[in-house]
């Protein structure tokens, strides 16, 4: 081991350091083999002359590689060296030839943990650096793309950005490999340690891209709905590739861009159809024809709203129907029109019912899988319809179960608009939908409606 035999061949690219330990590699092989084959019968099983010299040999070798790794080496030889002590070594140990007379797993590590740690750290750091230059890049790129008035490119119809893309394979490409050269899964996550940071970044450029909203903004942002949707993917269906905070933390922050996505691509949609909101809940909301002429406002912006990729335009146009179906039910609750007899009654719940499935195929054609909306509106236009007590307090405790959100004054907004009941009635009935209410567990959790609807 003193004198390590020469490389057949010096590999181009390779330095001293890396030739001088895979010739030693090499030598160490070679020697163990011929044990192995040849020394191993020249003496008597119980002297175990295997296990020996693998020890000599493992202890000198050791020792070299560790005088290598006190040098202070650079990135390249660091790597190189990690990857012989948590790969290529092992690979040598684990030839049939050796493993089937030789104890190797009792030789240990290459080397000692003292010594593996600044290597590691050294090698994770850089790796940590080439991935926060790389986002910073791709930003940049994206950045000046969009600062040039430049549209994002289309693929099928629907606007794309690489930015995911590009950070997705560069992070999936360094934790499997770090995984390798550090023989560690965690250790290798610490390589995505800082992505929460690179993301709030990707979130800023978000956030300057609305702000400003210029003509290519709206499509810069849907194409960004994308780009959320695939580190989501990623974060969700490879988390082995990150730490368990990392994935959460990053997972809320997606979540809160998604949300502030929507916000700024349905704001226009919902002042354009604010003069056809205004009628809703009014005398003129029983007019038909004024209601079906919402609806083809409402596909006319919906078709402005194309351009994401098919999951999250599905997305986003369920933030819409949700965000209409809320407007509608908040302006009935405000109580302008008072249904004062069974006949108005009736006739209101007929016009609810009618109007939640118009909105209903509506949505679902455009794209929307928010089919409990329409049960809202149905279990309301059924209060409004029933004249017996006992039978308004079982649908409201009915639709309370079902919103744990719905709260005394939405019920009371509600029956207020019957003006047949009481004020006993109505104090009756909210009652019953206290009582209805047990403790909600987190597996009962529903997406929120009725929190929406402002109640003054």
């Amino acid at each position: 081991m003193e004198s390590p035999l020469k490389a057949s061949a010096p590999q181009p690219g390779r330095s001293s350091i890396q030739e001088g330990v895979c010739s030693m590699g090499r030598q160490l092989r070679e020697d163990l083999l011929h044990v192995a084959r040849v020394v191993r019968g020249c003496y008597p099983p119980n002297l175990d002359v295997c296990n020996l010299y693998a020890r000599l040999y493992h202890h000198a070798f050791s020792a070299r590689v560790a005088k290598v790794a006190d040098f202070g080496l650079e990135d390249q030889d660091c790597t190189f060296l990690l990857q012989w002590v948590h790969q290529y070594y092992p690979q040598v140990l684990q030839k049939p030839e050796l493993s089937s007379e030789m104890d190797v797993d009792s030789l240990g590590k290459l080397l000692p943990e003292e010594l593996l740690r600044p290597l590691e750290d050294q090698y994770l750091s850089k790796q940590q650096v080439e991935l926060t230059t790389f986002v910073g890049r791709v930003l940049e790129e994206a950045r000046q793309s969009w600062s040039k008035g430049e549209e994002p490119i289309r693929e099928d119809g629907c606007f794309v950005s690489p930015v995911a893309y590009d950070v997705i394979q560069l992070i999936n490409g360094m934790v499997t490999s770090a995984e390798t050269v550090v023989g560690d899964l965690h250790k290798a996550q610490s390589i995505t340690s800082q992505l929460e940071g690179l993301l709030q970044r990707f979130q800023m450029f978000q956030d300057e891209v609305m702000k400003q909203n210029r003509p290519n903004s709206r499509p810069a942002v849907k194409a960004h709905l994308g780009c959320i949707q695939q580190f989501r993917d990623v974060l969700q269906k490879k988390s082995r590739l990150f730490g368990q905070e990392v994935q959460q933390s990053c997972l809320q922050l997606l979540a809160h861009m998604e949300s502030s996505a929507h916000l700024y691509l349905l704001k226009p949609v919902h002042a354009a159809l604010k003069p056809q909101y205004r009628k809703l809940g009014t005398n003129d909301w029983f007019k038909k024809p004024l209601f079906e002429k919402m609806l083809p406002a409402i596909e006319e912006e919906l078709q402005g709203l194309q351009g994401s990729i098919g999951c999250c335009h599905q997305e986003l146009v369920g933030r819409l129907h949700q965000e209409v179906t809320v407007e509608y039910v908040r302006r009935l609750l405000r109580g302008q029109v008072k249904l004062r007899d069974k006949e108005e009654q009736l006739k209101a719940s007929a016009t609810v019912k009618d109007q939640a499935e118009s909105l209903h195929h509506l949505f679902l054609k455009m794209g929307s899988q928010e089919v409990h909306l329409k049960d809202i509106l149905t279990n309301i236009a059924e209060v409004l319809k029933l004249q017996d007590l006992p039978a308004i307090q079982v649908q409201v405790a009915s639709l309370g179960a079902e919103h744990p959100d719905l709260s005394e004054n939405h019920v009371s907004a509600l029956l207020k608009l019957k003006t047949t009941l009481s004020k006993a009635d109505r104090k009756t009935i909210r009652d019953i939908l206290l009582d209805s209410r047990g403790p909600q567990s987190d597996g009962d959790a529903v997406r929120p409606f009725f929190s929406g609807v402002l109640i003054k």
